[in-house]
């Protein structure tokens, strides 16, 4: 349901709901700093261009001190230049002399040219160098389905009834696992025409199915089971900010449970697709991120187990043309939040059952 969370989005966070205890300590965030999240969208566009690490970061000067002032930068800097001036065929041309995937349009296709001569340079670095995250060890992509109805009117309350997560294995660079469950709705209980017709799910799925706080257990042991969190080091991965900061928040509150730590924090791909190809953010739907990369969508549109498995098959395409895919976004006493570039990298923590309310 892409385009129907962006109509939604304002008018969510509307929704007044008693406020949840699990943040009583985030929301102890003194007033200069609630002032300062006013401009956020405004700064955030400025400043999360430094969010996903590019493999064109390199150093404009050749009296650059440092590490950039080894001779091998010189050499990227050389190569770089000499790619930005190829056109679409050769571009394609030498993508398929070295083996690699020539779909995309040209700034797709330069970025994961530019990224393989970076890697061959600097191979001996694993931070920059080989084709897997460097950050965690496994990505969970999700994608949520909400009850809605097509004019979504102000006070319409929207409740998960879809929780999907795609496993992604960034060494392998593999979809490697899924979890999926259809969630009853408890407030707006019988689905609109229009709700069915989006996303597939009949109100007889839903009526056989689990509240919130059942399906949200079961996760947790999906997520434990694979030893996330404890053994392997992992981040959540959604298509834009609302599942988590608008529907996953919304949801734990309705249903008297405590937010989960471990969805704190996650990467949007959205901002990582938009500062690691340098498009604007219009450019960065579903739909048009599969497209300039030379996918089409595989499944169904608006399943949520299917959006969150083409959400994946991008993630591994930035992976594999360079992109160090690491969080960007957060929520902090109910607000979303940037997670800046220079923040300290860290996965999620491992997951716990969900606590009830107070």
């Amino acid at each position: 349901m892409e385009e129907h969370k962006e109509n939604i989005h304002d008018k969510v966070c509307n929704v007044k709901l008693p406020s949840n205890p699990d943040e009583e300590e985030d929301n102890k965030v003194s007033l200069s700093t609630r002032l300062s999240t006013v401009t956020l969208t405004e700064k955030q566009d400025k400043s999360c261009a430094k969010a996903c690490l590019s493999s064109e970061s390199i150093p404009k000067t050749a009296s650059t001190s440092g590490e950039f002032s080894d001779p091998v930068y010189k050499e990227i800097a050389l190569a770089n230049g000499q790619i930005n001036r190829m056109n679409q065929d050769e571009l394609r041309s030498k993508l398929a002399a070295l083996k690699l995937d020539t779909r995309g349009v040209k700034d797709v296709l330069r970025k994961r040219l530019k990224s393989h001569y970076k890697k061959l340079k600097l191979m001996q670095s694993v931070a920059e160098g080989g084709s897997t995250d460097t950050y965690y060890d496994y990505i969970c992509v999700v994608d949520f389905e909400a009850t809605c109805e097509e004019s979504n009117p102000f006070e319409f309350t929207h409740e998960i009834i879809e929780f999907p997560i795609v496993l992604i294995d960034t060494h392998t660079l593999q979809i490697t696992d899924s979890f999926q469950e259809y969630v009853k709705p408890e407030v707006n209980t019988q689905l609109s025409d229009f709700c069915v017709k989006l996303t597939g799910i009949t109100q007889t799925m839903v009526d056989e199915a689990d509240t919130f706080p059942s399906v949200l257990k079961r996760v947790v042991q999906w997520l434990q089971e694979r030893e996330l969190g404890t053994k392997y080091k992992y981040a959540m991965l959604t298509d834009g900010s609302w599942d988590m900061s608008k529907f996953l928040n919304i949801q734990c509150r309705l249903s008297g449970i405590r937010y989960p730590q471990f969805a704190r924090k996650w990467i949007n791909i959205r901002k990582s697709y938009g500062n690691f190809y340098k498009v604007p953010r219009t450019h960065t739907k579903l739909s048009i991120m599969l497209d300039k990369l030379g996918l089409k969508y595989e499944g169904r549109p608006h399943s949520g187990l299917d959006d969150s498995r083409n959400i994946a098959r991008i993630a591994l395409r930035m992976l594999q043309d360079g992109c160090q895919l690491r969080v960007n976004e957060r929520i902090h006493g109910g607000q979303l939040l940037n997670v800046p570039s220079s923040a300290p990298v860290e996965g999620a923590p491992p997951p716990h059952n969900p606590r009830r309310r107070d």
